[in-house]
């Protein structure tokens, strides 16, 4: 497929769709690869990649068959992941050295950041292949018990890791992310990082602390990064991001203070852009060439509303 589809809104953002109907220990008997029967799927990562069977004139499909799979050797972890449609779908993952071995006709590797640049799969798969990267991500980093040192084993399909030693039980992790759209009139506050390609601003963003409310989280990363106070804050919508393992959490926020102070350790620039100038940025025509995330980020999701006027009003009381 050469480009991605030409939808905005909540349709195009990454990841954010999926079929899968998980797996849950609490209800049957968890299948094997091997006894799962013809019909089973799996996806396979190699590395940071994932193995597609392409398809020159729609979308390719990261569902391979397992002895298209098999081409890749051994799998280092395979897990159980739930059903799509009733077809059970498993994931694997092999040594980054094997994606290689995937570039014949019919097939490619790619990453999941082109993956949804490209449109490479259908959305509804971009999902599942994120719940895929995520899982096997942490199981290939939780090898050893935190707590006493022990072996850890895969248990519950995949979603569960047990100890041999103490039997604690460990469970995947997802890193919440608060990332907002201050506004305060007829403008909203962008950042940028170092690492942004030049000329893109976004929305600002930062871990959720434990023991924190996202909307706390909003204030105090606003006002770390930017030196500006934010009152009322409120949801607009999510995104799971598996680079690793993130769940974004889109909100509207309001600005209560407008000088800006930048934190030269998180941030190379951040300024108040008006509706117009978002307009113009979000359609490729500012002037100064700036642009923002494309709209398969939730920070163009954030945007777009805003300048159309439907992301919802912060009800929550200002502090």
């Amino acid at each position: 497929m050469t480009g991605s589809p030409a939808i905005t809104g909540r349709d195009a953002l990454a990841y954010a769709a999926s079929r899968l109907v998980r797996h849950s220990a609490e209800f049957g008997p968890t299948p094997s690869l091997a006894e799962a029967g013809p019909d089973a799927r799996l996806v396979l990562m190699a590395g940071e990649t994932v193995i597609l069977r392409a398809d020159p004139e729609a979308a390719g499909t990261a569902l391979l068959r397992p002895e298209e799979a098999a081409r890749a050797g051994e799998r280092a972890v395979e897990i159980f992941l739930g059903r799509t449609e009733g077809r059970p779908v498993f994931a694997g993952s092999v040594a980054a050295e094997a994606a290689p071995l995937f570039p014949t006709p019919g097939y490619r590797a790619l990453d999941l950041r082109a993956l949804a640049a490209e449109g490479a799969v259908a959305r509804e798969e971009q999902g599942l292949i994120a719940t895929a990267k995520s899982l096997l991500t942490w199981h290939a980093r939780h090898g050893f018990c935190a707590n006493c040192g022990g072996a850890t084993a895969i248990a519950a399909g995949g979603f569960r890791r047990e100890c041999g030693a103490c039997g604690l039980h460990h469970f995947p992790r997802t890193d919440p992310v608060a990332i907002m759209l201050v506004r305060r009139g007829d403008a909203c506050l962008l950042g940028r990082g170092p690492h942004f390609k030049p000329g893109m601003y976004s929305c600002l963003a930062g871990f959720i602390e434990p023991g924190e409310t996202v909307e706390d989280a909003v204030r105090r990363e606003t006002h770390e990064e930017t030196g500006v106070a934010v009152g009322a804050v409120a949801y607009h919508a999510s995104q799971p991001w598996p680079f690793p393992a993130s769940l974004m959490i889109g909100c509207v926020a309001e600005g209560l203070t407008e000088e800006v102070r930048t934190d030269p350790d998180e941030l190379e620039d951040a300024r108040w852009f008006t509706r117009s100038e978002v307009t113009q940025m979000i359609a490729g025509h500012h002037p100064e060439g700036l642009t923002v995330p494309p709209p398969t980020a939730i920070a163009h999701l954030l945007l777009h509303d805003w300048v159309e006027n439907v992301v919802g009003a912060a009800a929550e009381p200002g502090r």
